[in-house]
């Protein structure tokens, strides 16, 4: 029996077999879970993608929704979207972010606020939207896990990224607090860089990750999301049930240790 066995798990952000989401969405569905995937602005990608990962209990692909999470519509339907595969939720994971190209690669003092606006509104008060859009599924409580970046620094190229980042530690902390007498945890996994289509959109992205596996004590393949998509099953599972509003940091070591 898998750790998240009888689960019903909601998973963003499976955009590429390569991306963290993708890897949470298969080990959960290993595990015992059952999972739905919610997709935007390209559904049928999604959908493409999902014939990858295991078979559901129908012995079909994941079903797939779009979601739209600066789309009010989208987000007031959702609970009613999910409905259609599942009777509830007991786990979410956030795996959503986006930054215009200015708001990224050195451009930090010349970004626009519409493209700051941008960044923060789907990378950060999306991680509130999401979980309240989902909150009438959790009756039961549950897990909420979204996926970060060590914001604690400024790093080379990141920009108003870190900033949304750093945003989003913040709302995971309040929503953890608000949520928490509702029986609902509101964790993040802190992921060193990883080689995902996000990532390489990033201008410089490679000033990071060339640097990171030599200073991460327990080294960093940057080809390898599955240490990351571990750490997130593991929030999801009962296996931490009085933590919340903590950051797991899954990136070798390198946020413990100076350059």
């Amino acid at each position: 029996m898998g750790i998240l066995e009888g689960k019903r798990i909601l998973v963003t952000g499976v955009l590429t077999d390569a991306s963290i989401a993708f890897h949470v969405a298969r080990l959960a569905q290993q595990e015992g879970a059952q999972v739905v995937l919610t997709a935007y602005p390209r559904p049928t990608l999604t959908e493409r993608i999902a014939r990858r990962l295991p078979s559901g209990l129908a012995g079909d692909p994941p079903p797939v929704i779009e979601l739209n999470v600066t789309d009010d519509d989208h987000l007031a339907g959702l609970a009613d979207r999910v409905r259609e595969h599942m009777d509830g939720l007991d786990g979410v994971v956030h795996a959503i972010g986006f930054a215009p190209e200015t708001a990224l690669g050195g451009n930090f003092l010349d970004t626009p606020w519409e493209d700051v606006a941008t960044a923060v509104h789907i990378s950060t008060y999306s991680l509130k939207s999401l979980t309240t859009a989902c909150l009438p599924l959790m009756k039961d409580g549950g897990s909420v896990v979204g996926l970060d970046f060590d914001a604690t620094k400024a790093w080379p190229v990141y920009d108003w990224m870190g900033v949304a980042k750093a945003g989003l530690e913040s709302a995971a902390r309040y929503l953890a607090k608000y949520l928490g007498p509702q029986g609902v945890r509101v964790n993040l996994v802190a992921a060193g860089p990883l080689g995902t289509m996000a990532a390489k959109s990033i201008p410089g992205f490679h000033e990071m990750s060339d640097m990171w596996p030599k200073h991460a004590p327990l080294g960093w393949d940057v080809a390898d999301p599955e240490p990351a998509a571990k750490a997130c099953v593991a929030l999801l599972s009962d296996w931490f049930p009085a933590t919340t509003g903590e950051i797991v940091h899954v990136d070798g070591g390198v946020h413990a240790v100076g350059a």
